[in-house]
C-alpha cells in the first residue's frame, strides 16, 4: 500500500489503537446482545454516525474505543451480578438447538432477563426495537455532505414506435405451451 507524507502524520499512534479486546464466543454475545446494545446504544451511534458522515475511520477510532469498552463493561458486569443465569442461558442455547434457537431457551431466558432487571436495572428491549428510527443529538459538528443534488437531463431517447406484429405464417409462435 502506497501512502503519501502528509497522511502519515494523520495515523494515530500505536497506543491509541491498542485496546482490550473482548474473547468471547458465539453464543456469549448472542445471549447478552440485546443487553449490550441497550446500554451501549449511544457509543454505538455515535460510532456509526462518524463512520458515515467523516468516511475516514483515523477520525472514529477514539468512538470505537468508547463502544469497545461500553461493550466490555456489560460483560464485566454480567460475569459480577447474573453469571450463574447467563452461564445456564448459554449453556442451552449451545446445547438445545445446531443453530442456537432462542426459542428453545425462553425459560432460562426469562431468569436472565430477571437478574438484568433487578441487578444492572437494563430492561430487555422490545421486539423491533433496534430496528426503528433514532434520532441522535452528536456532540461533533456534521461532516461535509457526501452528495450534492444535481438536476440530470432526461436521458431516455423517444419512444421507438414498432410496427403490429403480422400473423405467423406457419401457426401460433407458443405451440409447446398450448
Amino acid at each position: 500500500m502506497v501512502v503519501t507524507k502528509s497522511a502519515l502524520l494523520d495515523l494515530p499512534s500505536d497506543e491509541e489503537l491498542t485496546v482490550q479486546e473482548i474473547n468471547v464466543s458465539w453464543p456469549l454475545l448472542q445471549a447478552a446482545s440485546v443487553y449490550v446494545g441497550k446500554k451501549c446504544e449511544r457509543e454505538s451511534l455515535e460510532f456509526t454516525l462518524c463512520k458515515q458522515e467523516l468516511d475516514d475511520p483515523r477520525k472514529c477510532y477514539k468512538d470505537g474505543r468508547k463502544l469497545t469498552a461500553c461493550a466490555l463493561e456489560v460483560f464485566q458486569d454480567i460475569k459480577k451480578h447474573c453469571a450463574d443465569d447467563f452461564n445456564r442461558y448459554v449453556r442451552c442455547l449451545e446445547c438445545s438447538s445446531g443453530s442456537f434457537e432462542l426459542s428453545k431457551c425462553r425459560e432460562t431466558q426469562v431468569k436472565f432477563d430477571k437478574c438484568m432487571l433487578e441487578n444492572l436495572k437494563i430492561e430487555r428491549p422490545p421486539f423491533g426495537y433496534f430496528c426503528e428510527a433514532k434520532v441522535h443529538d452528536s456532540p461533533r459538528p456534521p461532516g461535509p455532505p457526501k452528495y450534492e443534488n444535481k438536476d440530470y437531463p432526461d436521458a431516455t431517447s423517444p419512444k421507438v414506435v414498432q410496427p403490429p406484429y403480422r400473423p405467423s405464417k406457419f401457426g401460433m409462435r407458443t405451440w409447446w405451451s398450448n
